[in-house]
């Protein structure tokens, strides 16, 4: 079965459709890449603060690839979530390589933290890193996202306190843990306001765990939303499927 059976619009979508795919299991390919080499795989960072035609903000998101790519992957994660880091290691570096690095596809990281407190620390921490870096070394940032899934541990568990993803975040070049740490401390309110309005804009688009997926062409204002960690050959189809709108 296809992985995107249907395209849609943006104005589907965001009026509530409730699935674009049919068959709605999620699917888990066999790992062929180490979790090593997910950090080999990648492309320039970018920031922006300007709202796209999904009506996703880019203020705050990291953006992976060519600003100018047409077609966009938002991709929702959870640091805690073990379907995640399957994605981060087998999927995701192949589709940076043939998709992003081709200057088709753009990803748009977005926290979707759903599986406890931890997993909200672990967002927040994300975006004070992401402030840190993202003027002069944006790449730290993708060098810190592929160490904590490498470094993930049972959901909830020591792994994801304050403290040991500060230990984590000390190992990563070109990130200041002591400067996450102080950003955390001092802005964690301000920063979990708008990652709760990212959690309420993704249960609009009836996503509420992750790993979670919507391919977005801009210009054909069409859509398809691919479900769970889904094997590279499916991504490579529906991103093909949504190019070709």
């Amino acid at each position: 079965m296809d992985l995107l059976d249907s395209l849609t619009t943006r104005r589907a979508v965001l009026g509530g459709v409730g699935t674009l795919l049919a068959g709605g299991e999620v699917v888990y390919g066999d790992s062929t890449l180490q979790s090593s080499q997910s950090s080999s795989a990648t492309a320039p960072f970018h920031r922006s603060s300007k709202t796209t035609g999904f009506e996703i903000r880019l203020e705050g998101h990291p953006i992976m690839g060519d600003l100018d790519a047409p077609i966009d992957m938002y991709y929702w994660c959870d640091y805690q979530c073990p379907f995640c880091r399957r994605f981060e290691q087998n999927a995701f570096p192949k589709l940076i390589r043939n998709h992003v690095q081709s200057r088709t596809v753009r990803v748009v990281f977005i926290e979707l933290p759903y599986l406890g407190e931890a997993s909200m620390t672990a967002a927040v921490m994300d975006r004070c890193v992401w402030r840190q870096v993202r003027g002069d070394t944006p790449q730290a940032y993708w060098r810190w996202h592929s160490t904590l899934f490498d470094k993930q541990g049972s959901e909830n568990s020591e792994w994801a306190s304050k403290e040991n993803l500060l230990e984590i975040t000390k190992t990563v070049d070109g990130v200041d843990a002591s400067a996450v740490d102080t950003c955390v401390r001092t802005y964690r309110n301000a920063i979990e306001a708008p990652i709760n309005e990212d959690i309420d804009q993704a249960s609009q688009f009836g996503i509420r765990r992750t790993p979670a997926f919507i391919l977005y062409h801009r210009d054909a204002d069409t859509a398809g939303k691919p479900v769970g960690a889904q094997p590279y050959d499916r991504f490579n189809e529906a991103i093909t499927r949504v190019q070709n709108a």
